[in-house]
């Protein structure tokens, strides 16, 4: 054979070996992803020629469900409560991401998860296909009921906000309303050209329908941040009838000409003031020269850590976020020259600077306190049922952290009650229940509305119900004191549908 003829052959056997290596990395690395790729209509067909499994709240009622159709698809994807359940349950359109719920408990909903193969080897010697798993959330009726309807109907007609509710004892979500809300309906539907269409519109709202609010919304967490404050003090010695510095004004040191001041001249206008009372009437002076000039932005800091700040509080089951939770942040306390600035941490210190939290995050701070200080993982999947009804899995509560000492969280128990019996948080208030808290209003920068807080409890003796935390995006004056009772109403709800009022 002559030199160019065998450098063809070189080549050529270069190519096929090219084509050998290739042929087999489509076929077997990248088999999976083409077969789960959303677009591909083969699988489309495949998956939605049996039923999805259900998703229902914890009386059992279903909040997401399959009905079968005529069309190319045998199953269209329903959800009842159109916009109710919407950032939990999420959607699962033909093509395209699931979220929330429907992605994280995908593989079970869909029949194809590992606990599930013995229902998919009885279906290949039956021929009958067995429909999806059942995800059974944690998820209270009266709750979720009380936190849509009274978030959407606020007294003072504010669009954005977010509702969210634990049991303090276990963890497990009760309730979680984000608004503006959206119909997942418009996004199951089999047409995927008003699918893309109500998709691509709700990306475009200014508003951000799509966004979880509850979960993954930071803003300025306003005066809910002296409970961490109040907590910090306590575990540093202090007691709730401590004296500490009050009065009209208070001008951190270093700060030129910045002074301080309080919601209003009669809030605390006496030079001192117990920690009790001046969480019970929220106020901004004791609680800034406290940070600035007692704790110290260090102390402050850990105290936030230790409840759950500068790290995203994910649901149990969930190691890839799919909940979409975010972390709430401390921010800085320094000034040009790396040291602590007086000012920025006085500001820090009522929840104002840098300071952001998710309402998530606060009804965890809030759920520690009436838990005698400890911390439990969140989760709203309660159990797993496969198409018999038999329980494949059901999840066991878990302890995420060890906040304060139970002496420190009863002290904190005392002082919250005394904020809701006598104090702003009095909308809150339930009969036949002690009920705990802190309101919060958070300036929002200038020419804009402030933003309305409540974080709090409610007990039955010394058995806590419930955590939750308010959040009215921009509502102005009042929002605080509307916060509370919507609260109040969520709570409230709650302990009738268990009967413990």
């Amino acid at each position: 054979m002559n030199a160019p003829l065998r450098r063809v052959g070189v080549v050529v056997l270069a190519l096929f070996a090219m084509l050998f290596v290739n042929l087999n990395y489509q076929q077997w690395y990248k088999a999976d992803e083409y077969r789960n790729h959303p677009r591909n209509s083969r699988v489309q067909v495949e998956e939605y020629s049996r039923a999805r499994g259900t998703i229902s709240i914890a009386n059992g009622e279903a909040v997401a469900q399959s009905r079968e159709t005529t069309d190319t698809f045998k199953y269209l994807r329903v959800y009842p409560f159109k916009t109710k359940y919407a950032h939990v349950v999420g959607y699962k359109p033909v093509y395209g991401t699931a979220a929330y719920v429907e992605r994280l408990n995908n593989e079970f909903l869909a029949g194809n998860a590992p606990e599930q193969f013995t229902d998919r080897l009885a279906a290949m010697f039956t021929g009958n296909e067995s429909p999806g798993g059942i995800v059974g959330l944690t998820l209270s009726k009266a709750a979720q009921d009380a936190a849509f309807e009274e978030l959407k109907n606020n007294d003072l007609n504010t669009k954005k906000g977010a509702v969210i509710a634990l049991d303090p004892k276990t963890g497990a979500l009760l309730a979680e309303v984000s608004l503006p809300s959206f119909d997942p309906n418009q996004l199951s539907t089999h047409d995927s050209k008003a699918s893309s269409e109500a998709y691509n519109a709700l990306l475009a709202d200014p508003d951000k329908p799509l966004a979880n609010r509850a979960t993954s919304e930071i803003l300025a967490p306003g005066s809910t941040m002296k409970v961490i404050l109040a907590a910090a003090a306590l575990e540093s010695g202090m007691k709730p009838d401590t004296v500490i510095d009050a009065g009209q004004y208070y001008s951190p040191p270093q700060s030129g000409s910045y002074q301080m001041k309080n919601a209003s001249p009669s809030t605390c206008p006496n030079p001192t003031i117990t920690l009790q009372q001046a969480l019970t009437v929220s106020c901004n002076t004791a609680f800034g020269k406290l940070g600035a000039e007692t704790l110290g932005a260090d102390k402050i800091k850990e105290m936030a850590k230790k409840f759950g700040f500068e790290e995203a509080p994910e649901f149990v089951d969930d190691d890839k976020n799919v909940m979409n939770t975010v972390a709430s942040q401390t921010g800085t306390m320094t000034g040009s020259d790396g040291k602590a600035d007086p000012a920025a941490v006085a500001l820090s210190s009522i929840g104002q600077k840098d300071v952001r939290m998710t309402p998530l995050q606060g009804a965890l701070v809030a759920a520690a306190v009436a838990n005698g200080g400890k911390q439990m993982r969140p989760y709203v999947v309660d159990t797993l049922q496969n198409s018999g009804l038999s329980v494949i899995d059901k999840t066991q509560p878990s302890t995420l952290r060890r906040v304060v000492s139970e002496s420190i969280a009863g002290d904190l128990q005392t002082m919250m009650i005394s904020v809701v019996d006598s104090g702003t948080g009095k909308p809150a208030k339930i009969s036949g229940l002690r009920v705990g808290g802190k309101t919060g209003t958070a300036e929002n920068g200038e020419n804009t509305d402030d933003h309305g807080w409540f974080i709090g409890f409610a007990m039955k003796g010394n058995e806590p119900l419930i955590a939750v935390a308010v959040l009215l995006e921009g509502s102005g004056k009042g929002g605080s004191h509307e916060a509370a009772r919507i609260a109040g109403q969520v709570m409230k709800a709650y302990a009738d549908e268990r009967g413990t009022r």
